[in-house]
């Protein structure tokens, strides 16, 4: 499948994780209003967390959702249960959590693809 022309990208992250990608250029917020992004602090609730990541996932013009991957561990259900491969969701580390391969929804379902055979 194809991505089309116009495709963004949505991020959930932290405040410095987002801030970086806004001043790369990804910021969006389209004629209804809606932002490309989420901020996730200590306020944050998992419930808006989840709803930003549903509303992400059914958007039209999202083609890649990356998401810290301490934000991802608090919606370990929903990412563990998206399959489609657009949106696809990347998990990124933040300057306060290493990126940890073993978590890695992506990764684990790529490794169960291939048996170790298919490495030698």
């Amino acid at each position: 499948m194809a991505v089309a022309k116009g495709k963004i990208i949505a991020v959930i992250a932290d405040r410095d994780t987002c801030t970086g990608f806004l001043l790369g250029g990804i910021g969006e917020i389209n004629a209804k209003r809606q932002k490309n992004f989420l901020v996730v602090g200590k306020e944050t609730t998992v419930q808006e967390i989840q709803d930003a990541f549903v509303k992400f996932t059914t958007r039209a013009d999202v083609a890649i959702i990356l998401i810290t991957q301490k934000v991802a561990e608090e919606i370990r259900h929903l990412i563990d249960s998206h399959v489609q491969p657009i949106p696809a969701v990347l998990e990124i580390p933040s300057k306060d959590c290493p990126y940890d391969s073993s978590k890695d929804s992506i990764l684990k379902r790529a490794k169960g693809m291939f048996s170790s055979e298919d490495f030698r």
